[in-house]
């Protein structure tokens, strides 16, 4: 077994009305929240491709499938649990993760350091990093018809 593995991860999900926002299992108040089977939290959502592709293991979407009704409107923080079961049960920890949110709007600055303490406490793993940008007006993000999120994780054998 290989002694460090590295994944990177990354989702997208379309803004809509008369939805929650959740990023990184955080309710960000907005006019708006995602699109999707779950409660489409796209940084869990790359965070946790990001932790199955390190270990070779197939994507979200095989594994939680949106045509299973036992995940429709599930948090996300319950199927990142449950990866992250599967990372410790192969002797895997996390060593470091980086990430960003790609959004127009809402501001996130002011929710980063309660998304990061979120993921550190679920992930029992400090070296957390999320940080916030734009697409300066460019594109679905940018038009604020869309958020994405894209993450890098390097995991340790215990």
């Amino acid at each position: 077994m290989l002694k460090y593995r590295v994944g990177i991860g990354y989702d997208i999900h379309k803004l809509v009305e008369n939805r929650k926002l959740i990023l990184g299992g955080v309710e960000i108040p907005f006019e708006k929240g995602l699109l999707g089977h779950s409660d489409a939290d796209v940084l869990i959502h790359a965070i946790i491709d990001s932790m199955l592709g390190a270990l070779g293991l197939d994507d979200i979407g095989a594994l939680f499938p949106d045509t299973d009704l036992k995940y429709k409107d599930v948090s996300s923080v319950v199927l990142l649990k449950e990866v992250f079961e599967i990372i410790k049960s192969k002797g895997y920890r996390i060593n470091n993760l980086d990430s960003n949110i790609i959004a127009q709007a809402p501001k996130l600055r002011p929710y980063i350091v309660e998304i990061r303490a979120n993921l550190c406490k679920i992930l029992e793993c400090e070296n957390i990093s999320v940080k916030a940008k734009t697409n300066e007006k460019m594109d679905a993000v940018g038009e604020m018809r869309a958020i994405e999120a894209n993450a890098v994780v390097m995991l340790y054998l215990e």
